[in-house]
């Protein structure tokens, strides 16, 4: 059998911030995620942060907090004070390049809500068109530049009438 044996699926995505106070008041009061426990600080005097984490051996990790977010992997997210300077955040075009999608019913409604809370949106939203036809989408971006996504697909998408596997969806977390 192929593959990691016994895998279910994500159980969480982890990602640092510059500020885990402004990241829990963005991802609760905006986005509408729960916090659900935090540990640290931690710092290490041999070379434990370089051989466990690949980071500088006396970075200091100030603190983690893990939040759920609705069904989906959990986010574990951290504040570290890097030894050896912090480095810029990538761009989606970047190796390492990433964002974070939020499924949502109601895509209008949940777009009101980023307006009204002052969240930068970029551009207006798009409709997919081949595979994806069904979804829209736009990027926003946190308090502190990180891409977040926006997206909805109440009808499915195009590919779901002709494929023999379907990607996870929170719309039917239990498929």
């Amino acid at each position: 059998m192929a593959g990691l044996p016994g895998l279910r699926g994500t159980e969480h995505i982890g990602f640092t911030v510059p500020d885990l106070d402004q990241a829990e008041r963005f991802f609760v009061d905006v986005i509408g995620c729960e916090l659900v426990y935090s540990l640290g600080p931690y710092r290490a005097d041999d070379d434990w942060m370089a051989e466990h984490l690949g980071v500088h051996p006396r970075t200091v990790m100030r603190e983690l907090r893990f939040f759920r977010c609705g069904h989906g992997p959990n986010f574990e997210v951290f504040e570290y004070e890097a030894a050896d300077g912090a480095r810029p955040q990538p761009r989606n075009s970047d190796i390492g390049g990433h964002h974070l999608a939020f499924y949502v019913d109601d895509f209008d409604a949940a777009l009101a809500h980023l307006h009204d809370h002052g969240v930068t949106v970029l551009s207006t939203p798009t409709a997919s068109t081949g595979p994806s036809q069904g979804q829209r989408w736009v990027y926003f971006l946190s308090p502190w530049g990180m891409q977040l996504e926006l997206v909805s697909f109440p009808h499915g998408k195009a590919y779901e009438a002709t494929s023999k596997v379907k990607l996870w969806s929170p719309r039917e977390p239990a498929e």
